[in-house]
């Protein structure tokens, strides 16, 4: 299989991710693109893909931006590592045949911008994966779902969480899409002080408005939902203004 790989922000040719995929039999191509100067990036990139046409393009970091802006990229399918497209490029969608891997935990690139980036793609949950324990994905488990994204994208498969959860598992991998993280909050009515505890839909976007209904004494409270980097959320409430 012949792998275009594009590296992030002033990361190196030849890094652990490309070397694990060679290792792993591929043909990886793996030019050095032009940290400063994005278009300069893009067009390089853009080169390397246009001459070799490869069967997957694998884009890090910056490098996921790049990838996400390439022209006819419908000819390869698409494995997105923590993607910045909110800091470079134009193209703010991703095509059906992308696999996004992102960690919750990302110090970097928030997990809400890929989250964000499949919801506006109108691609299913199942499109994003979250592994990893940081921005790098250099973890052994993250490696191998990368380099599992790319056999499966190339036979043309689609991604069922299930699949990925069933062949990873052989080599004690753990693997979910966005709607298996469980964060819950909490907030103190404001009619009457009692703490409640409120499920978290992280699919639902960083920053989420809605009227609630205390359990308690059942007025109504406008609950403000802010969700932070690590997907950690942040909740503050004011009462619902009657007319």
């Amino acid at each position: 299989m012949k792998i275009l790989f594009l590296h992030g922000w002033r990361s190196v040719v030849g890094g652990v991710k490309p070397t694990y995929l060679q290792d792993a039999g591929h043909e990886v191509l793996n030019p050095k693109l032009d940290d400063e100067n994005f278009d300069l990036a893009l067009k390089t990139a853009q080169e390397y893909f246009d001459r070799h046409r490869p069967d997957v393009v694998v884009g890090s970091s910056r490098g996921g931006a790049v990838a996400i802006n390439l022209r006819n990229t419908k000819l390869s399918p698409i494995v997105l590592l923590c993607p910045a497209w909110r800091n470079w490029g134009s193209v703010k969608q991703v095509s059906v045949n992308c696999v996004i891997l992102h960690s919750p935990a990302d110090e970097v690139i928030p997990f809400v911008d890929s989250q964000q980036l499949i919801a506006q793609s109108g691609l299913p949950e199942e499109t994003l994966i979250a592994i990893g324990d940081d921005h790098r994905l250099a973890d052994e488990n993250s490696l191998a779902v990368m380099e599992w994204a790319c056999r499966m994208l190339a036979r043309g498969e689609q991604m069922p969480a299930s699949a990925a959860t069933n062949e990873s598992s052989e080599s004690g991998s753990r693997i979910g899409s966005a709607s298996d993280i469980q964060v819950e909050g909490s907030y103190i009515c404001n009619a009457c002080g009692e703490e409640i505890v409120i499920p978290m839909d992280l699919s639902a976007g960083a920053k989420q408005n809605y009227v609630e209904d205390c359990p308690v004494c059942c007025r109504a409270n406008v609950i403000h939902v802010q969700l932070n980097a690590d997907g950690s959320p942040e909740i503050w409430v004011e009462p619902e203004q009657d007319g």
